[in-house]
């Protein structure tokens, strides 16, 4: 089943990679697509969320975990740089991080981490028992890979950034590495739209 789902978002993505070329983007034009089209979350201030709390804004949602060495800050330093690159247009840009980890990511550790790369950006997350269906509803893929101990666990995990319009649209899927000044670029074409 792993294999089907990481082949099937293999294939849309470089069905979609051409695409990418032709709309002008740097990440893959994935406008239109069935899948990651929203949430009902909550954030780390306990206040239940979607996409329709950031209308006007284009959003980039990141899945991970906190205690991630190196995908995760690596990613979420990229989107705060984004927003820095944006400069007066920063405000029109809201970075989201969602949990992989319901176990350690508490509303308070999540908190403190959203806040090192960007005091605006938000930490979401899902119950444990809910988690499987949000990442399936957005293609992620996550798996707990034990530790020496019971909490020293780490997640493997999808590493892309899915970016919504003003209007809450999911248009663009980047990939891990894209860089914060072509990331950038397509949030000021998304804001031209």
């Amino acid at each position: 089943m792993l294999a089907g789902l990481s082949a099937t978002l293999l294939s849309a993505c470089s069905d979609k990679a051409a695409d990418a070329t032709a709309s002008g983007f740097s990440s893959i034009d994935i406008t239109g697509a069935d899948y990651a089209t929203g949430f009902q979350l909550t954030d780390h201030h306990g206040q239940a969320r979607s996409l329709a709390d950031f209308k006007g804004q284009v959003v980039a949602i990141f899945f991970g975990f906190t205690q991630c060495p190196d995908v995760c800050p690596t990613s979420m330093s990229e989107l705060a740089e984004v927003k820095r690159l944006l400069g007066a247009d920063g405000d029109k840009f809201q970075g989201l991080f969602v949990s992989l980890d319901p176990e350690r990511d508490t509303p308070e550790v999540m908190k403190a981490y959203v806040a090192s790369f960007d005091p605006s950006f938000l930490a979401l997350y899902s119950t444990a028992e809910g988690l499987p269906e949000l990442a399936k509803r957005f293609r992620i893929f996550y798996k707990k890979v034990d530790g020496p101990t019971p909490t020293s666990y780490t997640i493997d995990h999808s590493a892309g950034i899915y970016m919504y319009d003003t209007q809450g649209r999911v248009r663009l899927y980047a990939r891990y590495g894209s860089g914060a000044p072509a990331l950038a670029g397509d949030v000021k074409k998304l804001l031209a739209q």
